[in-house]
């Protein structure tokens, strides 16, 4: 399993486009990672739905907060790397040194997945 960390709130104010643009953004790695023979995991696929079922009302609300960082934390644990793609993000940044100390591979790019070197010239 890879995760796919990129900014998520950076830069957008909390604008719900944005915040949609950013994981559309990050979406667009998860099919030739999955072509490539490797599960994909934007974590917000787990943490949004979690929050709103939490009775989030807006980003950065108590029930958000209680989700969002840990469930990406939790997915760290059984995951066996990430790609960082993207701009500045302090959680992006976070998850992946996180996955660092747990010993993980981190790749910068997607010729860098395994599998994934002619995906990313397509």
């Amino acid at each position: 399993m890879i995760v796919i960390a990129g900014p998520y709130r950076s830069g957008t104010s909390d604008d719900p486009k944005l915040l949609a643009a950013n994981v559309g953004f990050m979406e667009q790695f998860a099919l030739p990672i999955f072509r490539a023979g490797h599960i994909p995991m934007v974590g917000e696929w787990l943490s949004l739905p979690l929050a709103q079922l939490a009775g989030s009302k807006q980003t950065g609300d108590g029930p958000y907060n209680e989700v969002f960082h840990p469930i990406a934390m939790w997915l760290l644990e059984k995951s066996d790397a990430v790609l960082r793609v993207g701009g500045p993000s302090a959680g992006a940044d976070e998850i992946v040194r996180v996955a660092r100390e747990l010993g993980l591979e981190i790749y910068t790019a997607l010729e860098q997945v395994p599998g994934c070197a002619s995906a990313a010239h397509a």
